[in-house]
């Protein structure tokens, strides 16, 4: 494991790679603090670095901090080797559980490096997160990015109603009993993909063309 910062209190490094199948000393309490200093530090440099409209900057944050690049930091980082698990994973690293050592492993170096702590961990994530490339983003997958934005920012159910109709498929998107968007396409994805990206445009006000 190679993520160029030293711990000095290794008990902190420990705990921020072992899961709650295996200790009650775990990094669950650490990835809650590291989730909400990786949204601030994403944040902080969009803000500071990118002229977009809140819309687009909620977007470009989402993408940052969201599980699946976490998770793809992870594997890069190979830290699989690293990670203690109960024996009833069996060593299966799930995508959730590599997003999870990632934030606990922020906030283990916020909190080791003390008074440097933010100055630290903001070192991490210009290091490993390629903020500075945003502009070459290219991520068509509306219905992930909508999850994302709206589990980042609303607390509500949500739910495609999807039926056939003459020329293809009618997608509508709901958020508890609120119709938010429809969408159509030649296959079931495509009219969910459509009225997913409908849906992005109306409550983030965002142009995805």
């Amino acid at each position: 494991m190679n993520i160029n910062y030293n711990f000095k209190d290794k008990k902190l490094l420990d705990r921020a790679l072992t899961h709650s199948s295996k200790s009650e000393l775990n990094y669950e309490r650490l990835e809650f603090l590291g989730d909400s200093i990786l949204d601030f530090l994403v944040g902080e440099y969009f803000f500071k670095n990118c002229r977009d409209d809140e819309g687009k900057l909620t977007v470009l944050r989402s993408h940052y901090v969201s599980e699946n690049n976490l998770a793809k930091l992870f594997d890069k980082l190979n830290l699989s080797g690293e990670v203690k698990l109960g024996k009833s994973y069996q060593g299966e690293i799930s995508k959730a559980i590599k997003a999870d050592v990632i934030e606990a492993l922020i906030a283990g170096i916020y909190l080791d490096a003390k008074e440097k702590g933010i100055e630290k961990a903001r070192e991490f994530i210009m290091r490993y997160f390629d903020l500075e490339n945003y502009k070459s983003i290219v991520d068509d997958n509306y219905k992930s990015r909508l999850q994302e934005l709206i589990q980042g920012n609303f607390k509500c159910k949500m739910q495609y109603v999807t039926v056939a109709c003459d020329d293809g498929f009618e997608s509508s998107f709901y958020m508890d009993e609120d119709k938010i968007s429809v969408g159509y396409g030649k296959s079931k994805l495509e009219a969910e993909q459509q009225s997913a990206k409908f849906a992005i445009e109306k409550l983030f006000l965002i142009d995805n063309k």
